[in-house]
């Protein structure tokens, strides 16, 4: 503020004055009563509201508008990736679950693995190349919910996204900024990556506004579309898959996707002030969610205000509880035993909230004491060594698509699909349009961790769908895209709007924070600072001043903190209304009819 010929002058960001809400949303909800899609991309939410239009379910527009995103957003998601989803029968009143990740090569033992790093001088599995490969998940997890809740054919779910890779499409502002690091990061890895997904085959990426096609994505989904799963898994697409690896000293295998196969899993949940919060149980990371709010529903987070000092400490203290957890226990159910009853219990959550100092951050945290088994993956006595953490960097942002839909019938998706890091491995397999995940990467190589690599399994894993019920009905279907984002995104916006009382749309819009440099699964321990604290611009500089005298690291970023869609069900005179809201950090919308 300065003083100018005695006026005050306030040097403030450009905001529009809102007449309704608040002061920082970007844009009301959407409301519609018949059907909503709710996307990253805008084309894509138009792709599955066409699907509803023809009657389809809202299975049949997630698929389709997984797909078209699959195409246009490559930089985050793609049937080189895995699949997460909730599903609600509104015919049911049910919710289901499906696991749809994908395993390890069962061709590359552990040794092989521990070789295979040393002569790259690692000891974690790199985020590129051949080592963090593992059979993509999504097809098949495609193909199991359509069968149980589809009601198009598969060809039509996916015509749209084949249309547009043959005839090409206008890439949107954020994509065209992450595509941009490809080049870079990928040169010199074996495959297509500059034939595929550049403009001139060289390594122009498209701007924003460029068209870009992709004609052999296009013969890809055709293929599915018309042989269904076993085309990818076991017919010409895996055999192309098979031959290259063995050509490009690959490890994936025919027989690895041969025997691929998606999990449908009982959705697990825990009641915060009366809303049931229902998340996927491990090889995920959903139940931090839960242990996180379980522990904050002993504090009165509403008393406390939004955004002050003490709420945004409990938050962080109570995160950095559950990821000392979340790094111990979470990985494959196959693999290991995960005491899920007792890491959910209001008991055990009760134990943990007494270890939150209200006036000092924790610069160390140890897991609970529960009972877990050992992976049999490499039952050695080997100790765990203390690995360095990696910084984020700016690739890692893009790296998840979330969605939602919601049909007349009542049916909603809750799904999210991902390649990793950045667009993935950097393996593009000629002829075939699309990039292999780096989900391997996040295996730990600790002997003797739950998590340990081993083939035939699957990784610990980031991507998490969200869904609640409030008194045995649908309330939300929501989700929060970004790594280890996603369960702090999913307090933060569930907060927002029950305890803080927002909007779908403001919950999404307010500014958001994350703590980093913690433990994790992959091994990596927390920093001798306690990890650091990233906040947006919008987080009152009172609040960091305060945080920062209780101890913890805050620093100011843009781009970590995720990506965010919801849907919500209210009802207006015995009538429902579909309420919709979709990311301002990203170039999405909400749109139904």
């Amino acid at each position: 503020m300065v003083l100018l010929s005695g006026i005050l002058i306030f040097r403030l960001h450009a905001q529009i004055d809102r007449i309704t809400g608040k002061n920082f949303a970007t844009r009301s909800e959407v409301l519609t009563r018949h059907g909503m899609v709710c996307t990253s991309v805008p084309a894509a939410t138009q792709v599955g509201l066409d699907i509803l239009k023809r009657g389809g379910s809202a299975v049949d527009a997630a698929i389709a508008a997984n797909a078209t995103l699959g195409l246009m957003e490559p930089v985050s998601n793609g049937v080189g990736g895995d699949l997460f989803a909730i599903v609600y029968s509104g015919r049911e009143n049910k919710l289901y679950g499906i696991n749809g990740s994908g395993r390890s090569p069962l061709g590359l033992s552990y040794d092989q693995m521990k070789a295979e790093l040393a002569r790259l001088h690692r000891e974690t599995i790199p985020p590129t190349g051949m080592l963090p490969l593992t059979v993509p998940g999504t097809v098949d997890a495609w193909d199991d919910l359509h069968k149980k809740f589809g009601k198009l054919k598969l060809s039509d779910d996916l015509a749209p996204a084949i249309r547009y890779a043959e005839e090409g499409f206008p890439v949107t502002e954020l994509i065209a900024y992450y595509w941009a690091f490809g080049p870079r990061l990928y040169k010199g890895l074996p495959g297509a990556f500059l034939e595929t997904y550049t403009i001139d085959g060289k390594g122009r990426t498209p701007a924003k506004g460029d068209i870009f096609k992709n004609s052999a994505l296009a013969k890809t989904l055709r293929l599915i579309g018309e042989k269904g799963r076993d085309a990818f898994y076991k017919g010409e697409i895996a055999d192309k898959v098979d031959n290259f690896m063995q050509a490009n000293g690959g490890f994936l295998r025919k027989a690895d996707f041969e025997k691929h196969t998606s999990t449908w899993v009982e959705p697990v949940s825990t009641n915060y002030r009366g809303y049931d919060v229902f998340e996927l149980p491990p090889n995920g990371q959903g139940i931090a969610t839960l242990q996180i709010l379980n522990i904050l529903e002993g504090f009165d987070l509403r008393s406390m205000g939004r955004n002050s000092p003490d709420t945004l400490h409990t938050m962080i203290e109570a995160k950095k509880l559950v990821w000392a957890d979340r790094a111990k226990f979470y990985a494959d159910p196959a693999f290991t035993k995960i005491p899920l009853a007792e890491l959910l219990s209001k008991e055990y959550a009760g134990e943990r909230r007494k270890l939150i100092d209200p006036d000092r951050a924790a610069k160390s945290v140890t897991p609970g004491s529960v009972e877990a088994g050992v992976s049999p993956a490499n039952p050695t006595g080997s100790q765990p060594a203390r690995l360095p953490l990696q910084a984020r960097n700016v690739i890692d942002d893009g790296d998840t698509i979330y969605l939602c839909t919601a049909d007349d019938e009542g049916n909603m998706v809750s799904l999210i699909q991902s390649n990793y890091r950045g667009m993935g491995s950097g393996i593009v397999v000629p002829g075939l349009g699309f990039m292999f995940q780096d989900r391997g990467e996040l295996f730990s190589m600790e002997p003797n961790h739950a998590n340990v690599y081993a083939p035939g399994k699957r990784p610990f894993h980031t991507i998490i769908p969200g869904f609640v019920m409030k008194d045995g009905k649908p309330w939300e279907a929501f989700g929060v895209m970004g790594g280890g984002m996603q369960p702090q995104g999913h307090i933060q916006v569930l907060t927002n709007q029950i305890d803080f009382g927002l909007n779908v749309q403001e919950a999404g819009d307010a500014s958001r924070w994350q703590h980093e440099g913690d433990n994790e699964p992959t091994g990596e321990k927390m920093t001798e600072s306690g990890g650091y604290v990233e906040v947006e611009s919008g987080i009152p500089y009172e609040t960091v001043r305060e945080l920062r005298k209780k101890g913890h690291d805050v620093r100011f970023d843009v781009g970590g903190y995720g990506g965010y869609q919801a849907i919500k069900v209210e009802m207006h005179d015995g009538q429902r209304v579909y309420v919709g809201a979709s990311e301002s950090r990203k170039d999405g919308q909400a749109a139904g009819y």
